[in-house]
């Protein structure tokens, strides 16, 4: 397993989450931190070498794993009953657990409370989009192959799945009309978000996410605050030159 000499690696519990923590050697406390989210069907080792990268660059990163994946209660990824059924169980469960997160994060692991990013890819894109939404505590966030525009990315699951319902129940299909970041604009406009999508995405369409920056950008002062970038031929997907412009963001506004 590879390890970076410049990193410090901890796997850790922050309340009940467990979680890998990276912290820089040479950084200085409280260190600016990037809460990494990882997709449906992976997990938090999968995540180590963005992770790494980041930490590299001066960045305290916290993976922290989701409710049924890793070793908290999984199911069979592979299943469609369980993405019909457990996929917005998983984000709302993400999102609910973030503010007791960041709060021990900053209390017990140095994390600068004005200097916090968030970043995920996939169902991670989705879950960072609404923590962002949620929590104003968190500068920026960039989102690889997600989607901030909920409602718009439902319908179309449900198409590729063949299912008309997804028999989640209706609290959840409440939390996720609450929590979804198009209906909370208000709490996003004119935070830098960066937003990196594959235009040939067969997983997340990318549909959503053009719709929502439709809706967004002409409420945005400062246009440069909200990046949208499609790659052109690009599947489910991140690619290298992802991870450079999310460092890039990163560094302009974190």
């Amino acid at each position: 397993m590879i390890k970076f000499s410049n990193t410090i690696e901890s796997n850790i519990f922050i309340g009940n989450i467990p979680s890998i923590l990276l912290t820089p050697k040479d950084g200085s406390k409280p260190y600016p931190t990037i809460f990494l989210y990882h997709g449906w069907g992976s997990n938090t080792e999968r995540q180590r070498f963005r992770g790494f990268i980041l930490c590299s660059l001066g960045y305290q990163v916290i993976i922290p794993c989701a409710a049924y994946h890793g070793t908290r209660n999984p199911v069979d990824h592979n299943n469609v009953y369980y993405a019909v059924n457990y996929f917005w169980r998983v984000v709302i469960n993400n999102i609910e657990e973030s503010d007791g997160l960041i709060q021990k994060v900053v209390m017990n692991f140095n994390a600068d409370p004005n200097r916090m990013g968030v970043i995920g890819n996939s169902m991670g894109g989705f879950t960072s989009a609404g923590i962002f939404a949620k929590n104003k505590n968190i500068k920026t966030a960039v989102i690889f192959n997600g989607s901030c525009d909920w409602e718009c990315s439902n319908k179309i699951f449900m198409k590729q799945l063949k299912s008309g319902n997804t028999d989640i129940g209706k609290s959840i299909e409440e939390k996720i009309n609450k929590y979804d970041p198009s209906n909370n604009l208000k709490d996003i406009i004119n935070r830098p978000m960066l937003l990196l999508h594959g235009d040939h995405d067969t997983t997340v369409s990318i549909e959503a996410q053009r719709e929502f920056y439709k809706k967004a950008l002409p409420l945005y002062e400062d246009k440069d605050k909200l990046n949208f970038i499609e790659y052109p031929n690009l599947n489910h997907f991140v690619t290298t030159n992802m991870m450079e412009e999310a460092a890039i963001w990163f560094d302009k506004y974190l």
